[in-house]
This record gives C-alpha cells, sequence and structure tokens, in this order.
C-alpha cells in the first residue's frame, strides 16, 4: 500500500507499507516495512515512468531465526527503484514496477543475546510488484 501527494516540478513525496511472509529454515518470517521518500516521473505520450527513493524502518517476528531462533525485530531499510504506469481510464492505471530492498536483519546467539551476522544470510532483496493505481 502506498500513497503520494500530487507532484511539484515532477517530484513528489511518498509513504509506503508492505510486508511478505515466508519461512527461514524452518522458522515462519512476518517481516514489514514503512517508508517515506522521494519519486520522481515524467509522462512519455501515455505512459507515466518513475523511479523513487525510500528509506525507513523494517520490522519481523522474534523468532525468525534458523530454526526458530531469536533475532533482531528492527532495522534500518531502503529502496531504490521505478516503474511505469499504463492507464486504463481518466482515474485508474495499471502498474508496473521493480525496486532493490536493503534490509540488515541480525540473528542472536543462542546463548547470549548479542546480534550476531549469519554468514549466507541477505541483506539485499528485489522485488517486482503489479496492480491498479488510482490518481485523483
Amino acid at each position: 500500500m502506498a500513497f503520494a501527494i500530487p507532484p511539484w516540478h515532477d517530484l513528489r513525496f511518498k509513504l509506503s507499507a508492505f510486508g511478505y511472509r515466508g519461512t527461514n529454515q524452518g522458522a515462519l518470517e512476518h517481516p514489514y516495512f514503512i517508508m517515506g521518500g522521494g519519486q520522481y516521473g515524467r509522462t512519455f505520450g501515455r505512459e507515466y515512468a518513475f523511479v523513487e527513493a525510500l528509506g525507513g524502518e523494517g520490522n519481523v517476528n522474534m523468532h525468525w531465526g534458523a530454526g526458530g531462533a531469536v533475532g533482531d525485530t528492527a532495522s534500518f531499510a531502503a529502496t531504490l527503484g521505478g516503474g511505469l504506469d499504463t492507464p486504463i481510464s481518466r482515474h485508474f492505471a495499471i502498474r508496473v514496477a521493480g525496486d532493490l530492498l536493503y534490509a540488515y536483519f541480525k540473528e542472536n546467539e543462542r546463548i547470549h543475546t548479542t546480534p550476531v551476522y549469519v554468514p549466507g544470510l541477505p541483506n539485499y532483496f528485489g522485488r517486482a510488484s503489479t496492480g491498479l493505481v488510482w490518481r485523483f
């Protein structure tokens, strides 16, 4: 879900919230992200192309680590991406977008509570989406 204010000189402020559900070596993961930032877009014919950069916070459930191990529940997160809107009526468009998401969640040691880096745990994630855009 995202909300953007009307553009000023092709630049607009955007708020975005998203999440996903998955597993990490048998443990359930439910991360969600709340971000804000800028979006720059231009109209080419009927199409609207944009690029955006957002930053904010990522959160995840406590027992997301391998086998249900305890992990950090908050992280700085950022995205860099863009997309294309194709109008289907005066107020609606189909959007195709993609971005690169950075988040740095660390798993805690089983004996101590000190966060440690887990080899092989990714910090960068690709994300692709399609959907319907409502324009005021």
